[in-house]
């Protein structure tokens, strides 16, 4: 079993930055792909980026180049480094894991979801 707990969320203006973390319970986070997901108000859950196990990264192109996923195994945390924030990135934004799998963008392939941080990015 796993945990994950999100946190970094905040309110910015747009333009600025802000860092989010996952933290995962559990001895063998290094064998685990994180996925951050985000979910707007009346919009469907989309995903923003993945690091998988083996440190392969993909990102959706709405944050391409904005947006950097990297993971610190020693803490047992993947980071969301967000830049270049625009009023489009507010969201509720969850991270999910799961076991020695690719990255991936389909929410369907991560088995333990965090409850989610709230970024809101002002004008």
């Amino acid at each position: 079993q796993v945990q994950v707990v999100e946190s970094g969320g905040g309110l910015v203006q747009a333009g600025g930055s802000l860092r989010l973390s996952c933290a995962a319970s559990g001895s063998s986070f290094s064998l685990y792909t994180i996925g951050w997901f985000r979910q707007a108000p009346g919009k469907e859950r989309e995903c923003v980026a993945a690091i998988s196990y083996s440190q392969t990264t993909i990102y959706a192109g709405t944050v391409k180049g904005r947006f950097t996923i990297s993971r610190d195994n020693a803490k047992n945390t993947v980071y969301l480094q967000m830049n270049s924030l625009k009023p489009e990135d507010t969201a509720v934004y969850y991270c999910a894991a799961n076991a020695y799998s690719a990255a991936s963008c389909n929410p369907r392939s991560y088995g333990y979801w965090g409850q989610g941080t709230q970024v809101t990015v002002s004008l």
